[in-house]
């Protein structure tokens, strides 16, 4: 039975037919490498689109278009769309794509032509907006780049991988709770938001798919010391996470006793573990850092 569906069907999107004729005629080949699988089902990406809330007055940034299967699907809604493509072949290819197939809509989109970790401005208005099949193997240092490089983006709607979703999403005291979850969290509400079956691939990952919903605090979390300090101690607490933090964190501190003169300061026990603390506790801890030499001094008497 073919796999190709009617344009009345899907309009146009690209269907599975498409898009592997249209690999076929570019020569490509998804790579591990790049993390690239190509959705082919129409449907998940109009489904994608409605879970992220995509409105008509959206400026919309996707990281990893490839062959433009979300691309579309956006287009047809948002009021602008840029994607930001590493690959030279997909990224030469796509505004054809575009032009073809959604003609009326093709001075509404822009492309990127770059790695989306050095990615520092787009072009057009700025964007409100982060929906994207993420490349599994970056997905959580792309994730984080353009949330701290874009501040106007308001909601984010990612696909990565079911394992990815559920440390981004987990809270405190999950077992799958850590650097992501709590980076992640400094930025926006984090919550799962569905789960993607293998077979809307090509190729079919061996991993399940989730979708993560990221909605950005109305306002700053309130902090003395910058994101870089408070990050720093997310990176030192988890790092050696079966250590109590007064371990885990001397490096970062100087000492074991500086890092628990810190701790105590910011209200969190020495002996708790980086996996029970929220992001206002590593904030606070952060705001407390002492000078390795003063620690002693304020060290409890036991």
């Amino acid at each position: 039975m073919s796999d190709r569906k009617t344009t009345d069907e899907i309009g146009p999107l690209l269907g599975p037919a498409d898009v592997r004729e249209l690999a076929a005629a570019l020569g490509v080949r998804p790579t591990k490498q790049r993390g690239q699988n190509f959705v082919i089902d129409a449907n998940t990406v109009r489904r994608i689109v409605r879970t992220a809330q995509v409105r008509p007055d959206d400026v919309v940034v996707e990281v990893g278009p490839g062959l433009g299967s979300l691309t579309l699907a956006l287009l047809e809604v948002a009021d602008r769309v840029t994607a930001v493509e590493i690959d030279d072949v997909l990224a030469a290819a796509l505004p054809g794509t575009v032009a073809a197939r959604l003609p009326e809509r093709a001075d509404r989109f822009a492309l990127v032509h770059s790695d989306a970790l050095h990615v520092t401005e787009l072009p057009g208005p700025a964007p409100t907006a982060l929906v994207a099949n993420l490349p599994y193997n970056v997905a959580v240092p792309v994730l984080l780049h353009m949330l701290e490089r874009f501040p106007t983006i308001e909601r984010t709607l990612v696909m990565v991988q079911a394992e990815v979703a559920d440390r981004l999403a987990a809270g405190p005291g999950n077992k799958v709770y850590g650097v992501p979850s709590v980076k992640a969290n400094w930025y926006a509400e984090v919550k799962r938001a569905g789960a993607i079956g293998r077979n809307v691939f090509w190729p079919a990952p061996n991993v399940e798919s989730g979708l993560v919903s990221l909605v950005r605090r109305a306002e700053p979390l309130p902090s003395r010391v910058s994101r870089e300090e408070v990050f720093a101690v997310v990176d030192a607490a988890f790092a050696q996470r079966r250590k109590t933090l007064r371990a885990a964190l001397a490096g970062w501190a100087g000492s074991a006793a500086a890092a628990e003169a810190a701790l105590v300061a910011a209200g969190v026990s020495p002996q708790a573990r980086g996996e029970s603390l929220t992001i206002e506790s590593f904030i606070a801890i952060a705001e407390n850092k002492v000078p390795a030499a003063d620690a002693a001094d304020q060290e409890p008497t036991r």
